[in-house]
């Protein structure tokens, strides 16, 4: 198969931004060269003109619980090439399957299906797991599961990890619990990214979480001790401590938009990790589904009306943090690309537009519209393709 070239496009890079650039895809999926109109085309390549499209670099969710009617507990192939599919549409790439509190039977098989469909979902790659509980604090679950919230246990993290065959990279917990920052140590010396999530820890015991491995915080702001003076509680220690990335649900209803703002000038957008935490309900018509209401554009437990995930999309999230940071598509890119493969341990072949990087990559209009999405250099989506 020959070499393919994307000619004439607005090429996003780490650091500059090419005009009227070339992007060269290798037969085996990687990006093999990227320069400007001087880059030689070979003979018998196949080439194709973007001229005035951006050519961006994938986006990377490592926070995705389903979306499309589709989710990672169904714990089918079929649902997570659904979810593949489905957020391939908006602009990802790749994505770390996400777990919610359950028995421990059910989360097993969960962590194994995803196990096993690693690298073979036809959109969007799956390249990982973040199990998010059982080890969470009970009054900050969200909607979470009460009955199967559990202490952290040596052996049944060893468990759980073997049932993921390795592919865990990133674990959700409140550390503040009793055997939390043994299980914190535990995870990091396996060279999982620990998350600090659903917790009611005080700043204190955040710092002592840092201490034994912790860099990650979970959906910043949601699901966790709140920001006061006398103890500024997670929310706090995120906005404070240097060592910890915040994940965000730039959705503009999880999280104020001014909020969002204030979060991304306090940590920097290389210290930002944008997430969906987008549920199976996403994407679905307003309406009441069972415990669960989707409307407004959030979705909410019927009962209580706590937000229980969301439908937003990957390049919704893009276009939120621009309009409210009143920041360049270059400065707010990091915090999908760049960031979450770094959080994730994807940064050798994921995260920017790089030679020996697999080409992830989108077309855009220069007001951000998809146009294509490419993984590993196939397209798996185009527009009007769903």
């Amino acid at each position: 198969m020959a070499e393919n070239y994307y000619i004439n496009g607005t090429i996003y890079l780490q650091n500059r931004i090419i005009p009227n650039g070339r992007l060269a895809v290798s037969d085996s999926g990687k990006i093999r060269a990227i320069g400007d109109a001087e880059l030689p085309i070979p003979d018998g390549a196949e080439v194709r003109d973007v001229s005035g499209l951006l050519v961006l670099p994938g986006f990377i969710d490592i926070h995705i619980h389903g979306g499309g009617g589709f989710s990672v507990m169904n714990a089918t192939f079929a649902d997570l090439d659904g979810i593949s599919r489905f957020h391939a549409a908006t602009g990802t790439t790749a994505f770390l399957a996400t777990t919610s509190t359950g028995s421990l039977e059910r989360l097993a098989e969960a962590l194994k299906t995803a196990a096993e469909a690693i690298g073979k979902t036809s959109g969007a790659e799956l390249a990982g797991i973040h199990l998010e509980g059982p080890y969470l604090d009970a009054t900050r679950r969200g909607a979470q599961s009460l009955e199967h919230l559990r202490l952290p246990v040596p052996e049944e993290i060893e468990s759980l990890l073997e049932a993921a065959e390795g592919h865990i990279r990133i674990v959700t917990l409140a550390p503040e619990l009793p055997g939390g920052y043994a299980a914190v140590k535990q995870l990091a010396q396996k060279g999982v990214t620990v998350s600090i999530g659903h917790s009611n820890a005080t700043y204190e015991q955040v710092e002592e979480a840092v201490r034994n491995g912790v860099h990650h915080t979970t959906h910043h702001f949601n699901g966790m001790s709140p920001f006061h003076h006398r103890d500024p509680g997670v929310a706090g220690a995120g906005l404070m401590m240097p060592e910890l990335t915040t994940e965000l649900i730039c959705d503009g209803i999880h999280v104020h938009p001014a909020a969002a703002k204030f979060l991304f000038e306090t940590k920097s957008p290389d210290r930002v990790c944008l997430v969906t935490d987008a549920v199976a309900l996403a994407g679905l018509p307003e309406g009441v589904y069972g415990r669960h209401i989707v409307k407004d554009g959030a979705i909410r437990l019927a009962d209580s009306g706590s937000l229980a995930g969301s439908s937003l999309s990957t390049l919704q999230a893009l276009k939120n943090a621009m309009r409210y940071t009143g920041w360049p598509l270059e400065k707010v890119l990091p915090s999908l690309t760049a960031v979450p493969a770094r959080q994730a341990g994807l940064s050798e072949s994921k995260g920017a537009l790089a030679e020996g990087k697999d080409a992830d990559f989108l077309l855009l209009t220069p007001d951000l519209q998809l146009v294509s999405t490419y993984v590993r250099g196939k397209a798996v989506y185009s527009a009007g393709q769903l």
